[in-house]
């Protein structure tokens, strides 16, 4: 039993490293709520399409003033998404 308890936190921890791969393309990212892709990938600072199918109000972060990142979920405000860094 003890040498059973010994491997377990190795075993959990080789588990959740399995699951890493490497992250999907940041063009088209696959959320629980749908896809999100960049509007016009040829600007500096594109807006972002979400699954419903709205474009982000902001066409760059509020914190760092960068280029927004699909995989940060937006925040809703009066029904227009907010995307983050």
């Amino acid at each position: 039993m003890t040498r059973l308890r010994a491997g377990l936190p190795a075993a959990l921890l080789l588990a959740a490293l399995a699951g890493c791969g490497r992250p999907p393309k940041p063009t088209q990212i696959v959320h629980d709520a749908g896809t999100v892709a960049y509007v016009d990938e040829s600007q500096e600072l594109p807006r972002l399409r979400y699954a419903d199918g709205q474009v982000s109000v902001n066409d760059r972060c509020i914190i760092r003033q960068g280029k927004l990142n699909p995989r940060m979920p937006p925040i809703y405000v009066n029904g227009r998404p907010i995307g983050f860094c």
